[in-house]
């Protein structure tokens, strides 16, 4: 039992400290150009912690996940204390699906799926998509894509 404790402890403490770039996205759609300050998920570690643990996401504020291929797998909200909305969009920037995300303390958690096949995920705070007026076919773009993984 403490070793399994200890264990569990370690894990958390590196999950804590994992570290993220930091980096600038838009979303364009209806004329305008929204700007986000952004972290990137990028390697499988990060796309594994995203925004787990965190108390709070500025209003302008998002985490990019960038896939190296293309893939339909589903997102999660296991110890994700904020409500998020995310945006699957393809490697050209095209959003393709926005759905809301609810947090998630104990299992078992729901799996989000997007029901496309995408290589891109951006979470912002819930609604934030729709008080931008922002619907699919909306367009990401910015400094955080040059960041994409190398197949």
């Amino acid at each position: 039992m403490r070793r399994w404790l200890w264990g569990l402890l370690g894990l958390l403490g590196l999950a804590l400290a994992l570290t993220f770039p930091k980096s600038t996205l838009y979303v364009e759609g209806n004329g305008k150009r929204h700007l986000l300050k952004v972290e990137v998920a990028d390697t499988p570690e990060r796309w594994a912690q995203g925004l787990m643990f965190r108390k709070r996401l500025g209003e302008d504020e998002g985490m990019v996940f960038l896939f190296p291929e293309p893939t339909a797998g589903g997102f999660w909200m296991k110890n994700t204390l904020i409500p998020l909305s995310i945006a699957f969009f393809d490697r050209q920037g095209v959003i393709l699906r926005i759905l809301d995300m609810e947090p998630c303390r104990a299992d078992p958690c729901p799996v989000y799926y997007p029901g496309v096949v995408y290589q891109g995920a951006l979470e912002v705070n819930q609604g934030w998509f729709r008080r931008r007026g922002l619907a699919e076919g909306a367009r990401v773009g910015g400094e955080a894509l040059k960041h994409w993984p190398q197949r």
